[in-house]
Protein backbone atom coordinates (compact mmCIF):
# COMPACT_ATOMS: atom_id res chain seq x y z
CA UNK A 1 0.00 0.00 0.00
CA UNK A 2 1.51 2.91 -0.86
CA UNK A 3 0.66 6.25 0.52
CA UNK A 4 -0.53 9.14 -2.06
CA UNK A 5 0.32 12.91 -2.82
CA UNK A 6 -3.19 14.39 -3.65
CA UNK A 7 -3.50 17.69 -5.65
CA UNK A 8 -6.84 18.49 -6.66
CA UNK A 9 -8.90 21.35 -9.14
CA UNK A 10 -6.05 21.74 -11.34
CA UNK A 11 -6.93 24.24 -14.17
CA UNK A 12 -4.92 22.46 -17.33
CA UNK A 13 -6.91 24.54 -19.85
CA UNK A 14 -8.37 28.00 -19.72
CA UNK A 15 -11.24 26.35 -20.47
CA UNK A 16 -13.58 26.52 -17.00
CA UNK A 17 -14.47 22.75 -16.83
CA UNK A 18 -11.19 21.74 -17.78
CA UNK A 19 -9.79 20.76 -14.24
CA UNK A 20 -7.55 17.73 -13.25
CA UNK A 21 -7.02 15.88 -10.06
CA UNK A 22 -3.64 14.50 -9.64
CA UNK A 23 -2.80 11.18 -7.29
CA UNK A 24 1.04 10.44 -6.74
CA UNK A 25 2.11 7.63 -5.26
CA UNK A 26 4.84 8.31 -2.52
CA UNK A 27 8.24 6.53 -3.81
CA UNK A 28 11.80 7.17 -3.49
CA UNK A 29 11.42 6.91 -8.02
CA UNK A 30 9.29 7.77 -10.48
CA UNK A 31 6.71 6.35 -11.36
CA UNK A 32 4.33 6.32 -14.35
CA UNK A 33 1.35 8.41 -14.75
CA UNK A 34 -2.06 7.06 -16.41
CA UNK A 35 -3.78 10.12 -17.99
CA UNK A 36 -7.41 8.91 -17.63
CA UNK A 37 -10.92 10.13 -19.18
CA UNK A 38 -14.09 9.72 -17.09
CA UNK A 39 -17.50 7.83 -19.06
CA UNK A 40 -20.88 9.18 -19.21
CA UNK A 41 -21.68 9.61 -22.88
CA UNK A 42 -19.75 12.43 -23.29
CA UNK A 43 -22.58 14.39 -21.39
CA UNK A 44 -22.20 13.50 -17.61
CA UNK A 45 -19.69 12.02 -15.23
CA UNK A 46 -17.00 13.69 -13.44
CA UNK A 47 -12.96 13.04 -12.89
CA UNK A 48 -13.87 12.36 -8.96
CA UNK A 49 -16.20 9.84 -10.14
CA UNK A 50 -12.95 7.56 -10.79
CA UNK A 51 -12.56 6.24 -7.14
CA UNK A 52 -11.19 2.33 -8.02
CA UNK A 53 -8.63 3.87 -10.84
CA UNK A 54 -7.39 6.08 -7.98
CA UNK A 55 -6.53 2.41 -6.76
CA UNK A 56 -3.83 2.48 -9.03
CA UNK A 57 -1.81 4.77 -6.88
CA UNK A 58 -2.55 3.45 -3.88
CA UNK A 59 -2.24 -0.25 -4.65
CA UNK A 60 0.16 -0.42 -7.08
CA UNK A 61 2.59 2.57 -7.61
CA UNK A 62 1.20 4.11 -10.45
CA UNK A 63 0.12 7.48 -10.48
CA UNK A 64 -2.97 8.82 -12.23
CA UNK A 65 -4.85 12.03 -13.37
CA UNK A 66 -8.09 12.32 -13.72
CA UNK A 67 -9.60 15.05 -15.95
CA UNK A 68 -12.67 16.94 -16.66
CA UNK A 69 -13.46 17.72 -20.46
CA UNK A 70 -15.97 19.68 -22.01
CA UNK A 71 -19.32 17.93 -22.46
CA UNK A 72 -23.37 18.32 -24.18
CA UNK A 73 -25.15 20.19 -24.15
CA UNK A 74 -22.99 22.81 -23.93
CA UNK A 75 -20.10 21.30 -25.83
CA UNK A 76 -19.92 20.30 -29.75
CA UNK A 77 -17.12 17.96 -31.42
CA UNK A 78 -14.49 17.74 -31.05
CA UNK A 79 -14.32 20.12 -28.36
CA UNK A 80 -13.88 17.45 -25.58
CA UNK A 81 -11.08 15.61 -27.97
CA UNK A 82 -8.96 18.96 -27.67
CA UNK A 83 -8.92 19.63 -24.01
CA UNK A 84 -8.30 15.67 -23.93
CA UNK A 85 -5.03 16.71 -25.61
CA UNK A 86 -4.86 19.86 -23.70
CA UNK A 87 -4.67 17.51 -20.41
CA UNK A 88 -2.18 15.17 -22.03
CA UNK A 89 -0.05 18.50 -23.04
CA UNK A 90 -0.26 19.36 -19.19
CA UNK A 91 0.68 16.51 -17.69
CA UNK A 92 3.69 16.36 -20.42
CA UNK A 93 4.76 19.57 -19.90
CA UNK A 94 4.41 19.43 -15.80
CA UNK A 95 6.71 16.29 -15.82
CA UNK A 96 9.28 18.32 -17.18
CA UNK A 97 9.19 20.69 -14.55
CA UNK A 98 9.06 18.32 -11.93
CA UNK A 99 9.91 14.54 -13.55
CA UNK A 100 8.05 12.48 -11.87
CA UNK A 101 6.76 10.25 -13.96
CA UNK A 102 8.98 7.65 -15.75
CA UNK A 103 6.12 6.74 -18.45
CA UNK A 104 2.95 8.40 -19.59
CA UNK A 105 -0.21 6.66 -20.49
CA UNK A 106 -3.70 7.58 -21.70
CA UNK A 107 -7.08 5.55 -20.85
CA UNK A 108 -10.73 5.80 -20.44
CA UNK A 109 -13.29 4.13 -19.82
CA UNK A 110 -16.98 4.07 -22.22
CA UNK A 111 -16.78 7.76 -23.04
CA UNK A 112 -13.19 8.47 -22.08
CA UNK A 113 -11.98 4.92 -23.78
CA UNK A 114 -13.55 7.14 -27.11
CA UNK A 115 -11.62 10.22 -26.57
CA UNK A 116 -8.06 8.04 -25.98
CA UNK A 117 -8.84 6.20 -29.32
CA UNK A 118 -9.53 9.41 -30.91
CA UNK A 119 -6.04 10.51 -29.27
CA UNK A 120 -4.17 7.83 -30.85
CA UNK A 121 -5.63 7.26 -34.23
CA UNK A 122 -6.38 11.03 -35.53
CA UNK A 123 -2.92 12.29 -34.97
CA UNK A 124 -3.60 15.84 -35.34
CA UNK A 125 -4.95 16.36 -31.45
CA UNK A 126 -1.90 15.83 -29.80
CA UNK A 127 0.42 17.07 -32.75
CA UNK A 128 -1.03 20.40 -32.41
CA UNK A 129 0.16 20.58 -28.72
CA UNK A 130 3.48 19.71 -29.97
CA UNK A 131 3.21 16.25 -29.19
CA UNK A 132 3.40 12.99 -31.32
CA UNK A 133 1.25 9.72 -30.68
CA UNK A 134 4.58 7.59 -29.82
CA UNK A 135 5.45 10.22 -27.34
CA UNK A 136 2.96 7.98 -25.10
CA UNK A 137 3.97 4.53 -24.09
CA UNK A 138 0.54 2.90 -24.08
CA UNK A 139 -2.74 3.41 -24.34
CA UNK A 140 -6.10 2.00 -22.82
CA UNK A 141 -9.57 1.94 -24.87
CA UNK A 142 -11.99 0.36 -22.17
CA UNK A 143 -15.40 0.12 -23.80
CA UNK A 144 -14.92 2.59 -25.90
CA UNK A 145 -16.98 3.16 -29.41
CA UNK A 146 -14.74 3.58 -32.26
CA UNK A 147 -17.49 4.54 -34.42
CA UNK A 148 -18.65 8.07 -34.51
CA UNK A 149 -19.65 8.78 -30.65
CA UNK A 150 -23.84 8.02 -30.46
CA UNK A 151 -23.93 11.67 -28.99
CA UNK A 152 -21.91 13.04 -31.96
CA UNK A 153 -24.39 11.61 -34.35
CA UNK A 154 -27.27 13.16 -31.28
CA UNK A 155 -25.34 16.70 -32.08
CA UNK A 156 -26.38 16.17 -35.66
CA UNK A 157 -29.90 15.05 -35.20
CA UNK A 158 -29.38 11.62 -36.17
CA UNK A 159 -30.72 8.41 -34.59
CA UNK A 160 -27.79 7.34 -31.95
CA UNK A 161 -28.07 3.52 -33.06
CA UNK A 162 -27.13 4.85 -36.95
CA UNK A 163 -22.97 3.30 -37.19
CA UNK A 164 -20.78 6.33 -39.11
CA UNK A 165 -17.49 6.25 -39.84
CA UNK A 166 -15.92 9.76 -40.44
CA UNK A 167 -13.93 12.50 -38.76
CA UNK A 168 -15.81 11.69 -35.71
CA UNK A 169 -14.75 7.79 -35.69
CA UNK A 170 -11.31 6.60 -34.23
CA UNK A 171 -10.96 3.85 -36.77
CA UNK A 172 -11.73 6.17 -39.50
CA UNK A 173 -8.41 7.20 -39.62
CA UNK A 174 -7.25 3.80 -40.42
CA UNK A 175 -6.42 4.35 -43.47
CA UNK A 176 -2.87 2.93 -44.67
CA UNK A 177 0.08 0.58 -43.37
CA UNK A 178 0.85 2.31 -40.63
CA UNK A 179 4.31 3.22 -40.01
CA UNK A 180 5.45 5.12 -36.34
CA UNK A 181 7.83 7.41 -36.18
CA UNK A 182 9.64 5.34 -33.46
CA UNK A 183 7.71 2.33 -31.95
CA UNK A 184 4.50 1.95 -31.59
CA UNK A 185 2.92 2.25 -28.18
CA UNK A 186 1.41 -0.58 -26.52
CA UNK A 187 -2.62 -0.81 -26.53
CA UNK A 188 -5.62 -2.39 -24.49
CA UNK A 189 -8.87 -2.84 -26.02
CA UNK A 190 -11.37 -3.94 -23.22
CA UNK A 191 -14.99 -4.73 -23.65
CA UNK A 192 -17.54 -7.06 -22.01
CA UNK A 193 -20.03 -9.76 -23.76
CA UNK A 194 -22.80 -8.13 -22.40
CA UNK A 195 -21.82 -4.66 -23.33
CA UNK A 196 -23.99 -1.95 -25.46
CA UNK A 197 -25.34 -3.46 -28.06
CA UNK A 198 -23.00 -3.45 -31.34
CA UNK A 199 -20.29 -2.32 -28.54
CA UNK A 200 -18.24 -5.94 -28.59
CA UNK A 201 -18.41 -6.16 -32.18
CA UNK A 202 -17.39 -2.55 -32.94
CA UNK A 203 -13.95 -3.29 -30.82
CA UNK A 204 -13.53 -6.64 -32.61
CA UNK A 205 -13.80 -4.54 -35.87
CA UNK A 206 -11.55 -1.93 -34.77
CA UNK A 207 -9.00 -5.11 -33.81
CA UNK A 208 -9.33 -6.70 -37.02
CA UNK A 209 -8.93 -3.65 -38.79
CA UNK A 210 -5.55 -2.55 -37.21
CA UNK A 211 -4.57 -6.37 -38.23
CA UNK A 212 -5.39 -5.70 -41.82
CA UNK A 213 -3.32 -2.13 -42.04
CA UNK A 214 -0.40 -4.32 -40.86
CA UNK A 215 -0.22 -2.72 -36.85
CA UNK A 216 2.16 -4.79 -34.26
CA UNK A 217 -0.77 -6.76 -33.15
CA UNK A 218 1.75 -8.08 -30.48
CA UNK A 219 1.57 -4.74 -29.09
CA UNK A 220 -2.47 -4.92 -29.36
CA UNK A 221 -4.26 -6.73 -26.50
CA UNK A 222 -8.16 -7.38 -27.02
CA UNK A 223 -9.71 -8.19 -23.78
CA UNK A 224 -13.57 -9.27 -23.33
CA UNK A 225 -14.56 -9.70 -19.57
CA UNK A 226 -17.48 -12.27 -19.55
CA UNK A 227 -20.48 -11.75 -17.48
CA UNK A 228 -20.54 -7.93 -17.84
CA UNK A 229 -22.48 -5.23 -19.31
CA UNK A 230 -21.68 -2.35 -20.07
CA UNK A 231 -18.61 -1.06 -17.55
CA UNK A 232 -20.03 -3.08 -15.14
CA UNK A 233 -17.09 -4.55 -14.34
CA UNK A 234 -15.80 -0.91 -13.09
CA UNK A 235 -15.89 -1.78 -9.46
CA UNK A 236 -16.51 -5.56 -9.19
CA UNK A 237 -13.95 -7.95 -7.20
CA UNK A 238 -12.57 -10.96 -7.93
CA UNK A 239 -13.15 -14.23 -5.38
CA UNK A 240 -9.77 -13.04 -3.97
CA UNK A 241 -10.93 -9.12 -3.25
CA UNK A 242 -8.61 -8.04 -5.73
CA UNK A 243 -10.40 -5.17 -7.83
CA UNK A 244 -10.87 -6.19 -11.71
CA UNK A 245 -10.13 -2.82 -13.58
CA UNK A 246 -7.16 -1.47 -11.51
CA UNK A 247 -5.68 -5.17 -11.70
CA UNK A 248 -6.01 -5.30 -15.38
CA UNK A 249 -4.26 -1.34 -16.12
CA UNK A 250 -1.73 -2.49 -13.31
CA UNK A 251 -0.84 -5.52 -15.17
CA UNK A 252 -0.53 -3.85 -18.59
CA UNK A 253 1.15 -0.80 -17.24
CA UNK A 254 4.08 -2.77 -15.71
CA UNK A 255 4.56 -5.65 -17.65
CA UNK A 256 4.62 -2.64 -20.47
CA UNK A 257 7.61 -1.06 -17.94
CA UNK A 258 9.63 -4.48 -17.66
Amino acid sequence: MFDVDIIRDIPYSVQKECLMDLYVPVTDVKCPVLIYFHGGGLNSGNRQDETIIIKLAQLYGIAVATADYRMYPEARFPEFVEDSAEAVKFIHDYNLEHDKFSEVYIGGISAGGYLAMMLFFDRRYLEKKGMAVEDISGYIFDAGQPTTHFNVLAERGLDTRLIRVDEAAPIYFIEKDYEFKTSQPKILILYSDKDITNRPEQNQLLYRTMYHFNYDMEKVDLKCLKGYEHCGYYDAQSEDGTYILPKLYSDFILKLLR
